[in-house]
């Protein structure tokens, strides 16, 4: 019966710590995000570069790129993301890959013209030795407020 007890007590302390564990990332993934956008909105593009895996994928409304052209956009103003409105965000963590959504209202300016658009954004990250990096980053327009 002790033995039971025991393996109960470990199992429960061991699951207690796991959840602990998966919050505490979560979070790291939320902040990460939001540290992402500002970024954006200050066009870091250094940081960013730093951030993004060298085969990130980019997927916005006029189409999909790799790093170095997001990089360049970024830096250059062809896209100035100059600010993002957070509503909603999840995380969920799979092994080492984390996939943060977020419903946003995006302030941008595109090609000299400012735009505003509700957005569902996925953001991919992957645990590497040298920290997270983003690996994705898709923009999914939404159609009217709340639709998700």
């Amino acid at each position: 019966m002790k033995k039971k007890v025991l393996a109960f007590i470990l199992l429960f302390i061991g699951v207690q710590f796991t959840y602990a564990q998966d919050s505490a990332t979560k979070q790291e993934i939320i902040e990460l995000s939001k540290t992402k956008w500002q970024w954006m909105a200050d066009k870091e593009a250094d940081k960013l570069a730093e951030l993004f895996d060298d085969k990130a994928v980019f997927v916005h409304m006029g189409g999909a790129w790799g790093k170095e052209r997001e990089v360049t956009i970024i830096r250059g103003g062809g896209i100035w993301y100059k600010q993002a409105d957070i509503h909603e965000v999840s995380v969920e963590i799979i092994d080492n890959t984390a996939i943060l959504l977020n419903r946003i209202t995006l302030i941008a300016e595109v090609g000299g013209n400012e735009v505003t658009n509700p957005f569902e954004v996925t953001e991919v990250y992957i645990k590497k030795a040298d920290g997270w990096k983003l690996g994705s980053l898709s923009f999914t327009k939404l159609m009217g407020p709340g639709d998700r």
